[in-house]
């Protein structure tokens, strides 16, 4: 399938037909063209992590484990690698932009092809077409995987100016994302510029938690419910703070008021981060609480003949294996009879100094080594005793890892609705984006 850029310097001030990702090939007229695409992204889900969760849901020794709800709607996989000059492992910067615009790139890139010429992602092509658009995550919502698909910049790390963009930037005179739910105060109320009182001005609705978030009657909104990323799910005591099913709930009920459609990004962003630090705590939490979302997603578009919903992942990260050491057991029990993430329940033995209180956290028999290892961290750093509790549960749920960094293997992708065939086999995570943006209505 050709795919070219007729004019690679667009200016979104002028989005015109003109500037689009086109494909020459005989097929796309067979193609049934859809009015709604919702897509979601499992930031770091592997393989390890799907397979992980049908285990973790399965909860005797014995008999045939049940699918997952991924397990269901599975059609194929994606190759992950950029083009990095340095790399062939890639970024979530790098592997955005192909699942945003088709273009593979160098890592850090948010938009921009590998000559750093400007790309149009099928979130701004949405646009174009008259849908509306949403971006929701767990973490700030100008970090890296969700900016590919409504900014342009070099490098990753630009926050503020990213979070300019969003506001800033329109296509036909319109903004160009109208529903944004995550996280990222501080990179929206800052002291050069106060990007939430712009966006009021501009009609866009505010809301800064879930009470808020179920009351708000805005079509446009802006929800920002924590200064950095969320809490992790299970850290969520808190019914203030949303679930990522349901900013999905949210956002689709008003993305669905435009005769034209929509396009919706969800990422489950912090996969990632709980595989970076090796925490399969995180990692599960995260794991249910986007597959929660993928539930809504699923919900929406049954007995529809007009949405397709795809779920896949930007890359597999923390080499995370089901089992260590030889022991051929994993032991995901151990993990459900934790009710806090590693980083929470440090913080608070360090607070109290009070080794007794880890039972509240954690319903598991632990060894008198493994209680004076964490006793002793406690003289250290926060760190030194979050580290301990995570290799201490590691080791009890025979969990194993490789890396805390990213990993090259391929990724699921899953799909329900219309054109869902279309995704099936291995392909390129280019390629995911340059199906969207052949069935786009």
């Amino acid at each position: 399938m050709l795919f070219y850029l007729l004019n690679s310097t667009v200016q979104l001030s002028d989005f015109s037909i003109n500037t689009l990702p086109y494909m020459l090939n005989h097929e796309v007229n067979r193609m049934k063209k859809v009015k709604n695409i919702i897509l979601l992204i499992g930031d770091g889900m592997g393989f390890s992590y799907t397979t992980g969760l049908r285990y973790f849901n399965h909860d005797s020794r014995l008999g045939l484990m049940n699918p997952t709800l991924f397990d269901q709607y599975f059609v194929g996989t994606q190759s992950t690698y950029s083009l990095d000059a340095k790399s062939n492992i890639t970024d979530s910067a790098a592997a955005g932009t192909a699942l945003a615009t088709g273009y593979k790139t160098y890592n850090g890139a948010l938009g921009l092809n590998i000559e750093k010429q400007t790309v149009p992602s099928i979130l701004e092509y949405a646009k174009f077409r008259g849908k509306s658009t949403g971006l929701v995550g767990t973490s700030q919502i100008n970090h890296a995987t969700l900016a590919a698909f409504a900014t342009h910049r070099e490098s990753r790390e630009k926050y503020n100016e990213i979070a300019d963009d969003y506001l800033d930037e329109r296509i036909n005179g319109k903004h160009k994302i109208d529903v944004m739910l995550g996280g990222g105060t501080s990179y929206f109320s800052r002291n050069d510029r106060n990007l939430v009182e712009e966006f009021i001005k501009n009609g866009f609705g505010y809301v800064t938690n879930s009470i808020e978030l179920l009351a708000d009657r805005n079509e446009k909104l802006l929800g920002l419910f924590a200064p950095m990323e969320l809490p992790k799910h299970i850290d969520r005591y808190s019914t203030t703070v949303p679930s990522l099913s349901q900013m999905t709930n949210a956002a689709l009920k008003r993305l669905q008021q435009n005769q034209n459609g929509f396009f919706l990004l969800v990422e489950g962003s912090q996969i990632d981060w709980a595989g970076h630090d090796n925490d399969i705590v995180g990692a599960m939490s995260e794991l249910k609480d986007f597959e929660a979302a993928f539930n809504v997603a699923i919900q929406f578009a049954l007995n529809r003949e007009d949405t397709i919903v795809v779920a896949t992942a930007d890359h597999s990260t923390g080499g995370m294996s089901i089992d260590r050491n030889g022991n051929y057991k994993w032991n995901p029990s151990v993990i459900r009879s934790i009710k806090s993430t590693p980083a929470v329940i440090a913080a608070e033995l360090h607070k109290t100094k009070e080794l007794s209180r880890i039972t509240r956290h954690m319903h598991l028999s632990l060894h008198l080594e493994d209680l004076k290892a964490i006793q002793s961290t406690l003289e250290m750093e926060v760190e030194d005793t979050r580290q301990a509790l995570i290799d201490i549960i590691n080791h009890y749920s025979s969990t194993g890892w490789t890396t805390k960094g990213h990993t090259g293997e391929d990724v699921p992708i899953y799909a329900y609705g219309i054109n869902r065939h279309k995704f099936s086999g291995r392909m390129e995570n280019s390629d995911i984006a340059r199906i969207l943006f052949e069935m786009i209505d």
